[in-house]
């Protein structure tokens, strides 16, 4: 059952990795349905149509049809997902003023000590055995 358990653990790890999720998984039958339409009216193989709409062919084959654009649009993978973060250093527009600074020297002090613990030494309760 581990063993089950750490390959799916990884199968799921991988196919984050490669960003792809459950929503592109739903939309698998699409990507079929669309490469089925492209070998009956282009007669496109399935690397073909891959070319088409993943690779080196998509942006001539999206200028030439327009009208499958809704449906390009419905295929999996195309997430274009990405972070970035703007880091920007802004300087301060006020100029600084140096107040001086007060150091007040009081002879009052507040502390308090308290002894809060107790010691086994004191009441031997660790005794060797005696005899009677």
């Amino acid at each position: 059952m581990s063993k089950l358990f750490a390959i799916s653990l990884s199968a799921l790890m991988l196919f984050q990795s490669f960003n792809i999720g459950a929503d592109d998984i739903m939309q698998l039958d699409e990507l079929m349905e669309h490469a089925q339409f492209h070998q009956q009216e282009y007669g496109d193989n399935f690397f073909i149509f891959l070319s088409k709409h993943y690779g080196e062919l998509k942006a001539e084959h999206s200028k030439k049809h327009q009208e499958e654009q809704k449906d390009h649009e419905e295929l999996p993978f195309q997430c274009q997902g990405h972070m970035s973060s703007v880091v920007a250093f802004l300087p301060s527009i006020l100029p600084f003023y140096s107040n001086a600074i007060e150091i007040i020297d009081t002879t009052e002090s507040n502390f308090h000590y308290f002894n809060l613990y107790s010691s086994l030494h004191e009441k031997e309760l660790l005794q060797p055995p005696k005899q009677a």
